[in-house]
């Protein structure tokens, strides 16, 4: 590997499954004998958990909070496979921006000389994506990330989250930030989700870079604070989220997406549920005959 390390960023609207796929992508890359670090930037501080087993571990903004400059393992801890966990954190409830974290976790590991004494492969951040705004902005609009991938699911409020990054990536590239690495389509079950954001994707001018299906592998893991990779390794999730990885952090084409303005998502939309509902329907009349 390059001594200089690949930034990633992960974004994806809050549940959707960004931390559990970031998680399992860094563990799939630890596994391979790669150093990782994952910083989480969600103001629930949840990002690195299944990494750490469930471990407590202090925010950099709790750290700032009471002391003025910690340090690196006040900070962080390690966590399956040699990643480093970090977690950015939020400002207390009702006060603040709650992006603020990642500012300050990138400014705090930029002064601590992080990336030069740890010398990882890749950084992952895992950011909240239902905004992007202020410090939710800052990995791809700072130029602190090659490379975004955003985690979707045939939900329609997670598609209008990811237009909503589109406009974000597509905005910020201009002036040297992200481009898009594609589109990680998370939560797959129905028959119908995965070729709804096959058609989201191409009309967008994005890429599908990895299907990963619903799995009750995933809630029987995280109940042991573990990844699938660690918790599962032989299981067929473990394999997706492997080859997932590979693909994440492999030499690709980013692109520029092509966001869907208000009245074409709202129509795109409205075509789908039309092709939804009348599917379901026919369903039910042979059901009945």
């Amino acid at each position: 590997m390059s001594s200089t390390p690949k930034h990633i960023a992960i974004y994806g609207k809050g549940g959707i499954g960004k931390s559990t796929t970031t998680s399992n992508i860094s563990a799939a890359l630890a596994e391979s004998g790669r150093r990782v670090i994952q910083i989480g930037c969600d103001p629930k501080s949840d990002s690195t958990v299944i990494l750490r087993g469930g471990a407590e571990l202090p925010t950099v903004l709790d750290s700032l909070r009471d002391r003025a400059r910690p340090s690196l393992e006040q900070i962080s801890t390690i966590g399956f496979g040699g990643v480093l966990c970090i977690e950015a954190g939020g400002p207390v409830p009702g006060v603040g921006c709650a992006g603020r974290g990642i500012a300050a976790a990138v400014d705090l590991l930029d002064e601590l000389q992080v990336f030069e004494k740890f010398k990882p492969d890749y950084v992952l951040y895992d950011v909240l994506g239902d905004v992007v705004c202020g410090g939710f902005a800052v990995p791809i609009r700072d130029g602190i990330a090659e490379s975004a991938f955003v985690v979707a699911s045939s939900d329609f409020m997670a598609v209008f989250a990811a237009n909503n990054l589109f406009k974000a990536i597509d905005k910020y590239a201009a002036t040297g930030g992200a481009r898009l690495g594609g589109v990680i389509a998370n939560s797959i079950q129905t028959p119908y989700a995965r070729e709804l954001l096959d058609d989201f994707a191409a009309r967008t001018g994005t890429e599908i870079v990895g299907y990963v299906p619903r799995s009750q592998a995933v809630a029987q893991s995280e109940l042991y604070g573990q990844t699938v990779i660690e918790a599962q390794p032989y299981s067929e999730q473990a394999e997706i989220y492997r080859a997932l990885a590979r693909r994440v952090v492999g030499d690709h084409e980013t692109r520029l997406p092509r966001p869907l303005n208000g009245p074409e998502l709202k129509d795109w939309a409205r075509s789908w549920g039309d092709r939804i509902f009348g599917v379901e329907r026919d369903a039910n009349n042979e059901a009945r005959l």
